[in-house]
């Protein structure tokens, strides 16, 4: 399980907008650790926490085919594109303002594709039109490896050990958003 967002694009390539060419680029985070550090020579007295995030990052490029009504939009796409699988680490202040010292515990990057489908229900047909849209994606990235939370071992030298777990990596993503068309 996870949360994130996406960012789509699309082109109609017909006035009637059956056919379309599709951006996606988007990120979940789908583990999070968080554990509250002090610093070596100086104790307790200056405190932190350390954070460390599980996630993907994809984006594709592909068709898109609708079947518009007056009401609703429903479409089925297809893409290809990239699948990026990190961890990263930082320091955030005991009031969860700053990051600091961000670092990349580990990543992997693939070719992927997806495969999806959706309805998008108008709710102003106005200059500018807005729909609500629901959908779904299957996103196809292979044998991936990856971190879950708990892979990081700390060490009381202040060294770490990785456990990357290796394994097919294919997702499914269920969105609810809203579709703003600028003309």
């Amino acid at each position: 399980e996870g949360y994130g967002a996406e960012f789509t694009g699309r082109l109609a390539l017909d006035p009637a907008g059956i056919l379309s060419l599709r951006g996606d680029l988007g990120f979940l985070i789908y583990g999070w650790e968080s554990k509250p550090v002090c610093f070596e020579g100086v104790g307790c007295r200056v405190q932190a926490d350390l954070q460390t995030s599980n996630n993907i990052f994809f984006g594709g490029l592909g068709p898109e085919l609708a079947f518009p009504t007056s009401f609703a939009r429903p479409y089925v796409n297809a893409s290809m594109g990239f699948g990026y699988f990190n961890t990263m680490s930082s320091l955030e202040d005991d009031w969860g303002d700053d990051n600091h010292f961000n670092t990349e515990n580990f990543g992997d990057g693939t070719f992927a594709w997806a495969a999806g489908w959706g309805v998008e229900l108008f709710v102003s047909k106005g200059r500018v039109p807005i729909a609500i849209n629901f959908g779904s994606r299957y996103h196809q990235n292979g044998v991936m490896e990856y971190l879950t939370e708990g892979d990081i071992v700390d060490h009381a030298d202040g060294s770490i050990t990785l456990y990357p777990n290796r394994s097919e990596a294919n997702f499914i993503t269920y969105h609810i958003g809203m579709t703003v068309n600028f003309r």
